[in-house]
């Protein structure tokens, strides 16, 4: 080894102790960490819990995470098999998942209030124990809620038969009940079994679209205490908006008029309308817009709003086809001329001219296209475009939720022996990587998925117009481009959904990975691409509805490959025939849990009504999986080894101790 190089690495290596020598200054604390470290990696990894594909969905998803995916409820029935009727274990696990109504509503029926907050403290203390016994007392401690964190603290770990202690766990019961704290301190203990049956929450895409407050999942999902999210082809939309990219923008204003939710657009992100309503009405006021009439299923929606909707939705599409007209053409190396069809039309003959085939439209009344130029936006259309611009961006609630979006998401996450990407990996007929250029070089595979992932970070982010634009424009390509992992298909036939009535245009083929994923020699390359143990570990997709209506398994590839969007989304459930997935990843087992659907919160309550969900053990280890077995536990042992080089250095005098 060079001798310069020698010199400088030692010198970094010991500014590195000195600096972690600040954090353990002597040889006791060091050697109290390298304890407890080594401990910890010994202890069970905790409990993983994957979701996909919410779409909005917000009540069926803050529910499915307050019951932990049916975990409370089935650790209700483990600890209190004998000593409980099935009627209070309903009762205690809604007093769980929603504390204050159910507190509500026992004050109306109870005439002995402090018995029941007595019996339920004790109750949830004990189920509270139950839940936190992997766990060290200092992550129960960070578990826990700052309100009453040292009351739950002591009641966990206090002996109630002890005859030592007995007095003193009484009396903390009692003072607690006394001080007319009961209520606060069994919300604060229900909040803290819900978290404690989650140790990490993963998302593997698709948050927005369709549903109607993608907004309080994301609130939710910022309050949570361990979480990532992978992106998925609605989110990247919403993140592509949120930047400036135009045609980002009308993708989203076209689903938001589609499924009648321009409320989250306008009432919660405070985006103005109104230029784009003016516009609609003042272009479109005689045409009925009929193939643009919004799908109304929120009876809440004002049956007086359709008209306008339909002509906004209208309007925001003919923009839409006109800025991807524009962005395909700068970007041949997306390869998506076929996509060009405004120059397609027959303007007098109202049909288009597609692979050969000519089509009649439904709708030919294009009063905003130029036939000889019909990707030019109209002045007026320009105008409605830049100010829907500066509105996205000056949106304060949308910039933080996309933001967090950003620190916590990514294109894939490899986390624990498992692969979570939300669509796939894009790839050819015959199993090869698909590949694509990207500033004049050829990616595929990881590397493709891993540039496109910077290029869109760097964009966000990047000041310079010039310099933002091709990564702005690569957000557009991520929702809907071929070799995009989170789109999945060769073609978005958003046009021809509108406009052709032949259902044969409609057809959008899957990635060959759809069909290629349960070839194991193809899945081997896969899983050596991105160095996983081909034996042991997972690939975990959402994104295509899995129809068990019609049969279809979400475990694939002999339980190598798991699907698991089971539809969130009302709008797939009449395909899925269910209500969504959770797969659950413990020390020993994997199991996929099915949710029936869910009704309300009021439902939940007042009937202690719980999402029906059955699950099915896909896979069980004889040997228990431990934190050392994990990511973060690989990130403990470099740790120790450093707490070791510093006691090394201690105890020969290289550094003084403190």
């Amino acid at each position: 080894m060079n001798k310069e190089y020698y010199t400088e690495d030692l010198n970094s290596r010991l500014k590195y102790l000195k600096l972690l020598a600040n954090q353990y200054p002597t040889i006791s604390k060091a050697s109290t960490e390298i304890i407890n470290l080594e401990s910890i990696l010994n202890l069970p990894k905790g409990t993983e819990h994957f979701l996909s594909d919410i779409h909005g969905e917000y009540e069926p998803f803050i529910h499915v995470l307050k019951n932990g995916s049916g975990v409370i409820r089935r650790k209700i029935d483990e600890l209190f098999t004998n000593t409980m009727r099935d009627s209070e274990k309903k009762s205690l696990a809604t007093l769980v998942y929603y504390p204050h109504s159910k507190m509500d509503m026992v004050k109306k029926s109870e005439s002995n209030l402090e018995d029941f907050y007595r019996i339920s403290i004790y109750r949830l203390v004990e189920l509270c124990k139950y839940c936190s016994s992997k766990y060290t007392r200092s992550k129960v401690r960070k578990l826990l809620p700052n309100d009453y964190s040292y009351v739950i603290e002591e009641l966990l770990h206090e002996h109630r038969k002890s005859e030592h202690k007995e007095e003193y766990y009484v009396s903390l019961v009692e003072t607690i009940i006394n001080l007319g704290q009961a209520e606060d301190f069994i919300t604060s203990i229900s909040t803290a079994i819900q978290r404690l049956v989650v140790d990490r929450l993963h998302i593997v895409g698709d948050i927005y679209d369709r549903g109607p407050r993608p907004d309080i999942i994301v609130d939710r999902l910022m309050e949570h205490h361990c979480v990532d999210i992978q992106w998925g082809n609605h989110d990247i939309l919403w993140m592509g908006a949120a930047a400036g990219e135009k045609t980002c923008i009308a993708n989203a204003l076209r689903i938001s008029s589609r499924y009648a939710n321009l409320d989250i657009i306008e009432d919660v992100y405070g985006i103005n309308l109104l230029p784009l309503a003016t516009f609609a009405m003042n272009t479109y006021g005689d045409d009925p817009c009929k193939e643009f009439l919004p799908k109304v299923d929120n009876e809440e929606f004002n049956i007086k709003e359709i008209p306008l909707t339909a002509k906004m939705h209208k309007a925001i599409s003919i923009i839409q086809f006109k800025l991807e007209g524009e962005i395909i053409r700068n970007h041949p190396e997306y390869e998506m001329n076929h996509r060009l069809l405004l120059d397609k039309i027959d303007y007098k003959k109202s049909t288009i001219s597609i692979k050969g085939r000519d089509y009649t439209l439904k709708d030919s009344n294009f009063p905003t296209i130029n036939p000889k130029n019909p990707y030019k936006l109209t002045n007026e259309e320009e105008e409605v475009v830049d100010k829907l611009i500066r509105s996205f961006r000056m949106s304060e609630k949308l910039q933080k939720h996309v933001n967090f979006l950003l620190s916590k998401g990514s294109i894939y996450l490899k986390h624990n022996g498992n692969l979570l990407i939300h669509g796939g990996i894009p790839l050819n007929e015959d199993g090869s990587f698909m590949g694509m250029k990207l500033k004049g070089v050829n990616y595929s595979g990881k590397a493709l998925l891993d540039k496109m992932e910077s290029l869109v970070r760097e964009s966000y982010y990047e000041i310079d117009k010039d310099k933002r634009a091709y990564g702005l424009d690569l957000f557009w390509y991520l929702w809907t481009g071929k070799c995009s992992s989170l789109f999945g298909k060769d073609d978005m036939t958003t046009f021809e959904r509108y406009f052709i009535e032949d259902k044969e245009t409609h057809k959008e083929n899957k990635n060959p990975y759809f069909n290629l994923r349960e070839d194991m020699t193809i899945l081997k390359n896969i899983f050596d691409e991105f160095k996983m143990d081909f034996n042991e570990d997972h690939i975990i997709n959402g994104h295509v509805p899995v129809k068990s209506k019609k049969g279809e398994k979400p475990v694939k590839a002999n339980g190598k490959v798991f699907v698991i969007d089971g539809g969130f989304s009302k709008a797939y459930q009449s395909k899925t025939g269910m209500a969504g997935y959770t797969l659950i990843y413990n020390s020993r087992t994997l199991q996929l849990v099915a949710h029936e659907p869910f009704t309300s919160k009021e439902d939940a309550v007042e009937n202690e009504r719980d999402i029906i969900s059955s699950t099915v053990l896909v896979e069980h280890k004889s040997m228990r999986k431990r934190i050392k077995d994990t990511n973060d536990g690989e990130q403990l042992m470099e740790k120790v080894e450093d707490l070791k080089k510093l006691l090394a250095a201690y105890k020969s005098g290289l550094i003084k101790e403190k």
